[in-house]
């Protein structure tokens, strides 16, 4: 986390606030002083620092490596178009596409 944290230029107290958290406690977690740090604050960090989820559950001792494989194959990934800022008339040229996709089927 520290890693992370001095990548993106961020203080201890801004992502500590960030992530509803004292700047302290994160002190102590990027020093592995914490044993068990709470699923939520790790998915608020995670956030905050664009790490994965699953990887913070796995360095905190919750996940082993299989799982974490297993829950990042189950996990949906978003629809290549979702970040679009697609008009409406485009969305309706982009369904009719994908239906004559289909017609050709038959």
């Amino acid at each position: 986390m520290r890693e992370a944290r001095g990548t993106k230029r961020m203080s201890l107290q801004a992502v500590a606030s960030g992530a509803g958290i004292s700047a302290p406690y994160l002190l102590k977690l990027e020093r592995g002083e914490v044993r068990t740090p709470s699923p939520r604050v790790l998915s608020r960090l995670g956030s905050m620092l664009d790490l994965e989820y699953f990887r913070l559950m796995e360095l905190a001792g919750y996940l082993d490596e299989d799982q974490v494989t297993e829950a990042r194959s189950r996990t949906p990934r978003p629809h290549p178009l979702a970040d679009s800022s697609l008009t409406g008339p485009e969305w309706q040229e982009v369904g009719a596409f994908i239906k004559q996709l289909i017609a050709k089927r038959t």
